[in-house]
């Protein structure tokens, strides 16, 4: 994998999706510099030819691109807006790149604050899991100037391979949270087949492979029946996580007054699995719910 142009990138936030995603950036060429809050990841990527910084105002130091990943909204208003945070150290012209999933409004807030720095923004949040980030086959949907999207495009591309420009600022992140709607009503049905499968008595590998390759196919089943099957739940996305995108995605509806009546039931499926201690399963533990609901004994 190449980039056309290698550029000087610092990034922000090495997790589940963060640490694969800028050793993918490494793998094409680019000089990466990372920062997080925990030293492992930072050695990780080190070992994976990148660079470590102390914190962020050390990574974004001569940095033409500045790409933040981190879990909610809180953290990347102090990643970015806060008083040790991007903008404070960014130079003029800089492009930050936040690939979190948050709400459309504080990406439009991003961008406004970056503005009056003379700083470039772009929302580009992602969808494809751990999996996904490690693969280099993200999904990512990108909100900002369409000339800013044609210089971070060789970037996307190292890390994804449906990479679109959807709108202005902003756009990415509603984008985003359609996508968690759409994932989380997928998971929960198949969760309900998978329950409905085995009181059935039915062979449920055979039985869900089957399904793949029908119209029920889907890169969820895809990607989640393993989990399923085996009852491993080691997290690649958490229910946390989820429960924190279905708040974003059931707000934003709300506020363009788009009905949501089987997202909103969904929403609350989710918060319940949370709230009966799987917040930090794969959320692929959807399934614990239903086998609850059905009366099993839940491990």
């Amino acid at each position: 994998m190449t980039a056309a142009k290698p550029r000087t990138i610092a990034f922000i936030g090495l997790g589940i999706m963060g640490s694969p995603m800028a050793a993918n950036l490494v793998r094409a060429g680019h000089t990466v510099t990372g920062a997080n809050l925990t030293q492992p990841p930072v050695d990780k990527l080190i070992a994976a030819g990148g660079k470590g910084a102390a914190g962020i105002a050390e990574a974004v130091a001569g940095a033409e691109i500045v790409i933040t990943m981190v879990p909610a909204d809180p953290q990347v208003e102090e990643a970015i807006l806060g008083e040790d945070g991007v903008l404070a150290h960014a130079a003029p012209g800089t492009l930050v790149i936040d690939m979190s999933s948050i709400t459309p409004q504080t990406s439009i807030k991003v961008a406004a604050a970056a503005r009056e720095k003379g700083i470039r923004t772009l929302d580009a949040p992602v969808s494809g899991g751990e999996a996904g980030a490690v693969e280099a086959v993200l999904s990512i949907m990108v909100g900002g100037e369409v000339e800013d999207f044609a210089e971070a495009k060789p970037l996307f591309d190292a890390l994804g391979t449906t990479v679109i420009h959807v709108g202005p600022a902003g756009a990415g992140q509603t984008v985003k949270a359609a996508n968690q709607l759409i994932v989380a009503v997928n998971i929960q049905v198949v969760a309900e087949a998978v329950v409905f499968l085995e009181n059935a008595g039915v062979d449920l590998p055979a039985a869900l492979d089957v399904l793949a390759g029908g119209l029920a196919g889907s890169t969820v089943l895809n990607r989640k029946k393993a989990n399923m099957i085996g009852r491993e739940f080691a997290p690649g996305f958490r229910i946390d996580l989820h429960h924190k995108d279905m708040g974003i995605v059931t707000a934003a509806a709300r506020a363009v007054e788009a009905p949501l009546p089987v997202g909103s039931l969904v929403a609350q499926l989710v918060a319940s699995a949370r709230a009966n201690g799987d917040g930090s399963l794969d959320h692929s533990a959807l399934l614990r719910g239903v086998e609850r609901l059905a009366g099993r004994e839940v491990n």
